[in-house]
This record gives C-alpha cells, structure tokens and sequence, in this order.
C-alpha cells in the first residue's frame, strides 16, 4: 500500500494536541473588518476545538497527526 497523502490545506489550519483535540482558528477574521463590530472581532480572536461531529472528516484529511 503506498502512503495516505495528508491535504496540504488541513495542515495548515489544524493543529492536533497531546490528547487527541484537534485545535482550530476562527473564520470572518480576515478582511471587510470595517463593518464588524469590536465585539465580534474581539470574541474571533484566539483559537477553539474542531467540534464532534467535525471530527471524522479532519481525522481523514490529516492521516498521520
């Protein structure tokens, strides 16, 4: 069997820890910040946990994490 290929895109977005979290960053913090609010672009800030049900399908896209 040759190699899983790990998608080049997931790699640089997930970040899997010690116990088996995988760590994401949050979306709409890019650009067209002028019309958020502070309070929006203040609760993007940082990082979070890729949710349950999202799981399986960031498992498959990073084989060997």
């Amino acid at each position: 069997m040759p190699k899983m290929k790990t998608k080049s895109s997931a790699k640089k977005r997930f970040k899997v820890l010690g116990g088996g979290g995988v760590k994401r960053s949050h979306a709409f913090k890019r650009h067209i910040l002028t019309k958020k609010t502070t309070k929006t672009k203040r609760q993007l800030r940082g990082t979070s946990m890729v949710d349950a049900s999202n799981m399986p399908s960031v498992r498959a896209m990073l084989p060997y994490a």
